[in-house]
């Protein structure tokens, strides 16, 4: 196992971060995060964030023609969402409740759509992936809420990433499966199927009492689920439709210079993208109470990510550029999430940590400031080698499985020889004498 020096070196970097995490999380000055209601500051550091991203945006002119949604284009999406996500917690800006709820379905809807696209490309359905999958969302999540004593629900996108994975894994063998049957060889046959054969499923969970089985184990997990029961699904659909939208997409914007239909089909896609935005919050994100939001947002979230997404990929320029600063952050979501609960906010979540004296809920606003950024220099860095950890981790025990499964083939096939030399003489035959080489003639 050559990884098993690097897994060693992981589980304590791990550690280190599991013992800085119940510091912070028991920081010992520190006052109630509600106390910290400042809208003004939410959008001022957003605003921050804007310049930020402006001044380190890049160009990657791709050779592949027009690529939508790229791997750095979506590590800056999530980046910025995640961004939004923190401030609303640290700030506590209730009125934008529902476009966070949105950014949350988004996430889901990428582990929907991006593991479709893997799983119809590689057909990779070994426990090594699943394994692998589990650990990179798992792992650190539940050293975290062992070591510190919380209920895993606190990190309720966790076990929604998780489900949305194996939902998709599911469909997607599904898939491979119809491909068998003649007649069902087709992408859009066998796909068209087991997507609907998983909504089907859906329906059947969600959609009836069955469903409140989740609140045996946590009622916020029946809450959670709820809101997002289509999220993933969804992704999944986009992902099967992908193929006619890069084809829409190499059409508008594949040459050097548009024709009239192309440039017509550039603002019909900027209106529509803009359309879906306003319709959505016209119709459903100004409403003020989330209880009255809440049941409507399974079935209405995919217009503003739709809308987005249009908008983001209107010109072959845009689809080129990404902002690198966006795109670090979006590599360490996962970790930046979970450990917001303890690190940059602390008693899980329901505090504000003081680090700089005079920083408290009474505080000027330069010195909270101050205390905010200083809690970020450590919140970021521990994030980054949390997320060094977990990948690092993730590798080393799926080489270590593959080398356990190497090891059980070689002493099948072992097993299977002896068995095979032994064969005769357990049939009360006279084996032959072996051959002679051409060195004892």
């Amino acid at each position: 196992w050559n990884g098993r020096w690097d897994f060693a070196k992981a589980q304590c970097q791990v550690a280190f971060v599991l013992v800085i995490a119940y510091i912070g999380n028991n920081w010992h000055d520190s006052y109630p995060r509600n106390d910290n209601h400042d809208p003004s500051m939410f959008w001022a550091m957003n605003a921050g964030l804007l310049i930020v991203s402006l001044a380190m945006m890049k160009r990657e002119e791709s050779t592949r023609g027009v690529q939508l949604l790229s791997r750095p284009q979506t590590e800056e999406w999530k980046g910025w969402m995640q961004w939004a996500f923190i401030m609303y917690h640290y700030y506590r800006v209730y009125y934008v409740y529902n476009e966070i709820r949105v950014f949350v379905s988004a996430y889901v809807w990428m582990t929907g759509f991006g593991n479709f696209l893997y799983f119809e490309k590689k057909q990779d359905f070994s426990v090594e992936r699943a394994v692998s999958m589990w650990l990179r969302i798992n792992y650190f999540p539940l050293l975290l809420s062992f070591f510190l004593g919380v209920k895993l629900s606190l990190y309720y996108v966790v076990p929604l990433h998780t489900v949305g994975f194996f939902i998709t894994m599911g469909t997607c063998f599904l898939a491979a499966q119809f491909r068998k049957i003649p007649g069902f060889e087709g992408y859009w046959t066998a796909n068209g199927l087991a997507v609907f054969v998983s909504l089907l499923v859906h329906i059947a969970f969600y959609e009836t009492p069955i469903v409140k089985v989740l609140a045996l184990a946590d009622e916020e997990y029946l809450f959670r689920f709820q809101a997002d029961k289509y999220s993933a699904w969804v992704g999944i659909l986009s992902g099967f439709f992908w193929k006619k939208f890069k084809e829409y997409m190499q059409w508008t914007y594949g040459t050097e210079k548009m024709n009239g239909k192309q440039m017509n089909a550039m603002f019909l896609q900027i209106f529509a993208g803009a359309f879906l935005i306003f319709a959505w919050f016209n119709f459903f994100g100004y409403i003020g109470d989330k209880y009255t939001y809440n049941p409507k947002h399974p079935y209405i979230f995919w217009m503003p990510v739709a809308g987005w997404l249009m908008i983001r990929n209107s010109s072959k320029y845009l689809t080129e550029i990404h902002s690198r600063a966006l795109e670090f952050f979006g590599r360490i979501t996962l970790e930046t999430y979970v450990l917001q609960f303890h690190v940059f906010m602390c008693k899980d979540v329901q505090h504000i940590p003081v680090l700089i004296p005079g920083a408290n809920a009474d505080g000027s606003l330069w010195l909270k400031t101050a205390n905010m950024l200083l809690c970020g220099c450590v919140f970021v860095p521990l994030a980054m080698l949390a997320r060094k950890a977990t990948v690092t981790t993730q590798t080393t025990v799926v080489e270590l499985m593959q080398v356990v499964k190497g090891s059980i083939l070689d002493c099948g096939k072992d097993v299977e020889l002896t068995g095979k030399l032994m064969e005769p003489e357990k049939s009360g035959e006279t084996p032959e004498p072996p051959a002679k080489s051409a060195e004892g003639v």
